[in-house]
């Protein structure tokens, strides 16, 4: 069983900056392929944020955040970390971390329900 704990969020101002960290216990974290995924409002769908693969790191964006978001992996520290730059208020939402086990051959997704083990998530919201 893994478990994930997302911290980072808070209130921001348009046009700063925040870091999100996804901290991960319980599982192999070098195999194990993490997503980050906003919701907003409740109930709405998950909108794919950012992913990076458990080899090699390679990474996939969500298309409305291309360009001002990277994501990255430490293993020695069983955590991934995502920063967002030039925030709008349209990135407001809970922002939730989650993770699948990584496979040879098996691509990186950025479908919701390919991934099994999800965080709380943190709130993030930003004010024009």
């Amino acid at each position: 069983q893994v478990h994930l704990v997302e911290s980072g969020g808070g209130l921001m101002q348009a046009g700063g900056s925040l870091t999100l960290s996804c901290s991960a216990s319980g599982g192999a974290f070098e195999r194990l392929n993490i997503g980050w995924f906003r919701q907003a409002p409740p109930g709405k769908e998950r909108e794919f944020v950012a992913a990076v693969n458990w080899n090699r790191g390679g990474v996939r964006y969500g298309d409305s955040v291309t360009g001002r978001v990277t994501i990255s992996r430490d293993n020695a520290k069983n955590t991934v970390r995502l920063q967002m730059i030039d925030l709008k208020p349209g990135d407001t939402g809970v922002y939730y971390c989650a993770s699948y086990r990584g496979a040879w051959g098996r691509p990186l997704t950025i479908i919701p329900e390919d991934y099994v083990y999800w965080g709380q998530g943190t709130q993030v919201t930003v004010s024009s």
